[in-house]
């Protein structure tokens, strides 16, 4: 019995979307092992480690407290944490001011400024460290946080700038307009009309920066000296170095440590999702 043109169309459609949930099933499976990998590691002994086995025989949840405990991964979170918190705020509030200019001011040179920021994107980090470090070291900057958190209070980077700008251009000149005839100025226009309708792109930005602050590992090795003041990569790195190979301990330190990003991605990913999408609407 053959099918109608309307029941090969749904078939068909069935077919598509079963694929499709197929698809993003397995590489969903493929990219959450490592995780899955890392828990299950965490909590075996030292004697299972050397096994072939996936699953732990018992479930030793205390490696989280002797991980956390080994080394004072608090006062590591807390350099983390301010570290990062003094970087969300610098690069949401100085990166929205540099691309509300460049996308709704008009001002001599403006276009050209904007491409000589964006080429900076081109140059990689390491050329600009040498003579960075050399600044900060003159600043007497060396073993603080200043170094790490100083970049983002003016301009934040050339990429946040460029979302930024790209999100301010799609938004009706004749809000601006309107609150001009009602005698509002243009810091005015930019704090209570035009900020307030960024939320998903200042989400993003705010998304980006945390995740950038809170895995860096190559800025808090270079700046920072005192143990003390090691952020939580460091504290990790030197964990290792402490405890030896003890993989169950340092898998419960990385989980604890990386839960914070997983539990801020999954609650703002609606935000970041739509902020990632509206930027690209109007160039």
């Amino acid at each position: 019995m053959g099918f109608s043109i309307r029941q090969r169309i749904i078939l068909q459609k069935s077919v598509i979307r079963a694929l499709t949930y197929f698809l993003l099933i397995l590489f969903g499976i493929l990219f959450f092992y490592p995780f899955l990998w890392m828990f299950m590691t965490s909590l075996k002994s030292n004697a299972e480690m050397i096994k072939p086995q996936f699953f732990p025989t018992e479930l030793l949840w205390g490696n989280y407290v002797r991980a956390m405990t080994i080394m004072p991964f608090g006062t590591y979170t807390l350099n983390t944490v301010i570290i990062t918190g003094l970087n969300m705020i610098g690069t949401v509030a100085s990166a929205s001011l540099v691309a509300y200019a460049f996308a709704r001011l008009r001002w001599k040179g403006r276009d050209v400024w904007f491409v000589i920021m964006i080429a900076t994107m081109m140059l990689p980090g390491q050329v600009t460290q040498i003579p960075l470090f050399v600044l900060y070291k003159q600043l007497g900057w060396l073993n603080t946080f200043l170094p790490l958190v100083a970049g983002s209070f003016f301009g934040g980077g050339a990429f946040y700038i460029f979302l930024l700008r790209q999100f301010f251009k799609t938004l009706p000149n004749e809000l601006a307009d309107a609150a001009r005839i009602d005698g509002c100025n243009e810091f005015g226009i930019f704090l209570r009309i035009m900020l307030p309708l960024c939320k998903p792109a200042l989400a993003t930005i705010a998304i980006f920066s945390f995740m950038g602050s809170w895995n860096d590992f190559f800025g808090p090795l270079i700046y920072l000296t005192d143990p003390k003041n090691y952020t939580i990569a460091l504290g990790l790195r030197a964990f290792k170095g402490y405890s030896g190979i003890q993989w169950n301990l340092l898998m419960s330190a990385s989980i604890a440590t990386v839960l914070p990003t997983l539990v801020l991605f999954f609650c703002f990913q609606n935000y970041f999702v739509k902020g990632i999408t509206l930027t690209g609407i109007k160039g």
